[in-house]
């Protein structure tokens, strides 16, 4: 089948983009591909890309950015589907989307519910507000801030951003782990140094492996009609990174938290839940929610839900059927070049032995890049990796 109305993907230049082009394109759905910059951009090798354009920044130069959106789509006989692959995007969408769904078709029709469900201080609020438990926290504003940390939450605990796009794109990491008093100190200075609005959270107890998340599509009626449920094994940085090897895993208590709370909140489109289980008292804890296409999409796609095309059937007006995988098929998401990293770090603080690894490794897997099917992203990819590679040689 092919589809006149297009597909435009923001940020080509990481794999969740990449894995939103192959979703869309491999169901003949013209693929138009916008970043801010060339370099990197291997996703746009894809060959179901159509259309490739560089924009403005979406930061740097936000109203350009949305001019140049605008402008595209006026162009088109029929609104575009807009698809963001990166938090950023999803934050100017949001800001701008009283004018951008003049032009686009986007999920989220009200605006500011993106932004509450990637802001950590009105997520929280929003889990208490619906009995969804989180881990504690104590805000950097509070009295005694520095003595109720260390009586309430103890050490180690976690040092987090309220906007984490911006932190990361910053500290190139997601948060800060602190063991002592000391190194909370130098966390929050650090953070106010860089004007990040921070807080401190307790850590719930558990390796990697007791990370889960519920994946759900919630369509225009407000309703979950797409969903399933998945297990983290490795993450890159470990304990407190990105997927790198994550499980395709029916947990049905997942669906029961999820599905309520998003419909409540009124949250429409593509959503993944993060939880954490206790390893002491078997609860599970709300961590975070993905706005935007999850990194192991392919996993998902795999499995039978290809959630970009399952977005855009539903924005078109031509809804797939409602679906869940509420069994386990045990297929894994698989980012070999991270996960060689996140295995050295495991293995190296003695987390994972490398038999625990090695069992792992003969699951059915779906990969982050490489596809045969559609090879040019890979080759570009490995090319950049080893030009990456041959800098720091030569720079020793």
């Amino acid at each position: 089948m092919s589809y006149k109305t297009k597909a435009v993907i923001l940020g080509n230049n990481y794999y969740i983009g990449l894995s939103a082009i192959r979703s869309l394109g491999m169901h003949g759905v013209p693929i138009v591909a916008m970043d801010y910059s060339e370099e990197e951009r291997y996703g746009a090798k894809s060959k179901y890309v159509s259309e490739k354009y560089i924009v403005p920044h979406y930061r740097d130069e936000k109203e350009q950015f949305i001019e140049a959106l605008v402008t595209f789509a006026k162009k088109e006989n029929h609104k575009p589907v807009l698809i963001p692959c990166h938090d950023s995007y999803v934050e100017v969408i949001d800001e701008f989307l009283d004018t951008l769904t003049q032009y686009y078709l986007i999920p989220q029709q009200t605006k500011g519910i993106y932004t509450k469900a990637m802001n950590k201080d009105t997520l929280h609020d929003l889990a208490i507000k619906y009995n969804v438990k989180v881990p504690e926290i104590i805000e950097l504003n509070a009295d005694n801030f520095y003595e109720r940390v260390e009586k309430e939450l103890g050490f180690p605990c976690l040092v987090k951003p309220v906007d984490s796009p911006s932190f990361v794109d910053f500290f190139r990491k997601k948060l800060f782990k602190v063991h002592n008093m000391d190194e909370l100190k130098d966390a929050i200075e650090q953070s106010i140094d860089a004007n990040m609005e921070v807080f401190a959270q307790r850590i719930i107890p558990g390796f990697d492996d007791h990370m889960y998340t519920f994946d759900a599509y919630i369509n225009q009626d407000g309703k979950v009609s797409h969903w399933t449920t998945a297990q983290k094994f490795r993450q890159y940085p470990i304990n407190f990174g990105a997927s790198v090897f994550t499980v395709q895993r029916h947990v049905p208590e997942l669906y029961e938290i999820g599905a309520p709370f998003l419909e409540k909140i009124g949250f429409k489109g593509f959503a993944e839940i993060e939880f954490k289980k206790d390893e002491n008292t078997g609860d599970f804890y709300l961590i975070e929610i993905n706005v935007r296409i999850t990194n192991f999409n392919t996993m998902l796609k795999k499995v039978g839900l290809n959630f970009p095309y399952i977005t855009y059937r539903e924005l078109i007006g031509k809804p797939l059927k409602p679906k869940a995988i509420d069994y386990t098929t045990n297929v894994a998401f698989w980012y070999m070049y991270e996960d060689v990293l996140a295995i050295k770090d495991y293995v190296k603080t003695k987390q994972l032995s490398l038999w625990q690894v090695f069992k792992t490794l003969f699951r059915k897997k779906a990969g982050a890049i490489w596809s045969w099917k559609d090879p040019m992203p890979g080759f570009s990819f490995t090319f950049m990796m080893m030009k990456k590679l041959l800098r720091r040689i030569f720079k020793r």
